[in-house]
Order: structure tokens, then sequence, then C-alpha cells
């Protein structure tokens, strides 16, 4: 059973910059694709982002597309998210993910094992 930490969440102002992470226990972390997800106060969970197990593919939600950088340490069994122009609507708990296989993709019941989430709030 993997287990994922995620950390880096906090409070920033509109237009700065956040970089989660995730870390990862176990031996077959880069076997798998992973992803983020986030859900908002009364929203339904949502895709943001996901990558491939060498990181060669990466998948992003249009709402954050340009603005959001995926990216998988396979060495030190992290995967990161760079948050770049933060806006108030990016405001969520962010959760880290794994898929169930090698290659990514941006649905939720694709992955098997998640973390417990980071707070992210952006503020106008």
């Amino acid at each position: 059973q993997v287990q994922l930490v995620e950390s880096g969440g906090g409070l920033v102002q509109a237009g700065g910059s956040l970089r989660l992470s995730c870390a990862a226990s176990g031996r077959t972390f880069s076997s798998y694709a992973m992803g983020w997800f986030r859900q908002a106060p009364g929203k339904e969970r949502e895709f943001v982002a996901a990558i491939s197990w060498s990181g060669s593919s990466t998948y992003y939600a249009d709402s954050v597309k340009g603005r959001f950088t995926i990216s998988k340490d396979n060495a030190k069994n992290t995967v990161y998210l760079q948050m770049n122009s933060l806006k108030p609507e990016d405001t969520a708990v962010y959760y880290c993910a794994r898929h169930r296989l090698p290659f990514g993709s941006a649905r939720g019941t694709d992955f098997g094992s998640w973390g417990q989430g980071t707070q992210v709030t952006v503020s106008s």
C-alpha cells in the first residue's frame, strides 16, 4: 500500500506562486503515472494535472494550462506541482494521487491511491 504525503500549501496573494510536493512511499513509484486533483468548498473534486511514469507526457485541465507545471522525480519518489499566476478561483484542497497504470489520464477513477490533501488559499 503506497502512502502519499502532500506539502507546500498555504496562503498566497493573487498572482503569486506556490510549489506543492507529494512524497510517496514504496519502491514502485517510478512505474506509475501520478496526478493532482483539487476540491473547493461545495464543489466536486476536479482534475488538475497528470504525468506519465517517465515524465515524458503531461496532461492539464484547461483552467490551469500555461500556469501550472507538473513534474516527477523518480529518484526522490516525489511529484511536484508548480503553480504560478495563482487566482482566487484556484483556492481548494489539493490532492496527490497515484494512477493505476504507467500512463496518465484525467479520470479520478483511474487513480487508486490518494494523499490527505493540502490547503491552498489565494487571496484577491
